[in-house]
């Protein structure tokens, strides 16, 4: 329980203080974006960092060198946990959209963060604002921002870390309309840290382990027909791999 006081009490601070920081990142977004975009990436990602020391997170990543420092790329991952995206934006590169589902944009100050920092809320029950949110995620790729997506639409709870729900092939638009590269993303173990024993924050092991990216251009036409089911294959056998 303890952990979950330190990690609750860091968030509260954190957001309170964030107050008068976002005058300052207005402030400078109005002389320079890009710089303003940068700033607010590494301020969220040192947060993001203390939260996963406080929760005693042990941290192995692989495949690091398959992410591209000089492009945008439509990262695809699993979802078992919240620690999913605390975890994997510590470690981006670059600028990078995650994508939300919309009732995240109702949470104060956090919302602002997210926004400065190009995210996009998904209403899974409209399908007109949905395809507007894909359409507004296409050109974030185009306007050289990442984007992150969990394809499977919502955090997978079977009892095994290799179940995997369905992936959404819609998602998979951003990079069939772009051509850029996908970086499949495996995440094993981030449930145990939260989910699998609520109210309790226990120290894990986790593994993020990132794939070798592709094209879509470059898949044959069943593989590119059948997109979301190809790359949840990928990411199912490094989970597999990772829990050996």
């Amino acid at each position: 329980m303890i952990r979950l006081i330190f990690v609750a009490l860091f968030l509260v601070i954190f957001l309170i203080l964030s107050i008068p920081v976002f005058l300052i990142e207005w402030l400078i977004g109005k002389v320079n974006p890009h710089a303003r975009d940068i700033s607010s990436l590494r301020i969220v990602q040192g947060a993001f960092y203390v939260i996963a020391f406080l929760s005693g997170c042990h941290v192995t990543v692989k495949g690091m060198e398959n992410v591209p420092k000089d492009e945008a790329v439509l990262y695809i991952g699993n979802h078992r946990s919240y620690f999913d995206v605390v975890l994997t934006y510590a470690r981006c590169p670059g600028l990078t959209s995650y994508m939300a589902k919309k009732e995240v944009a109702r949470v104060p100050l956090l919302s602002t963060w997210m926004r400065f920092l190009h995210c996009l809320f998904l209403d899974r029950k409209d399908i007109k604002q949905g395809l507007k949110t894909i359409l507004a995620a296409i050109d974030l790729i185009k306007n050289g921002i990442s984007v992150c997506i969990f394809p499977e639409g919502t955090r997978s709870t079977g009892p095994e870390q290799t179940e995997l729900l369905p992936f959404h092939e819609g998602s998979f638009k951003v990079a069939t309309k772009t051509d850029c590269l996908i970086v499949p993303m495996a995440i094993t173990n981030t449930s145990r840290i939260f989910e699998d024993h609520i109210p309790f924050i226990r120290s894990t092991d986790v593994v993020i382990e990132y794939g070798k990216p592709f094209r879509p251009s470059e898949l044959t036409k069943e593989q590119k027909k059948g997109i979301g089911g190809y790359t949840r294959g990928i990411i199912q056998e490094m989970v597999q791999n990772n829990l050996r």
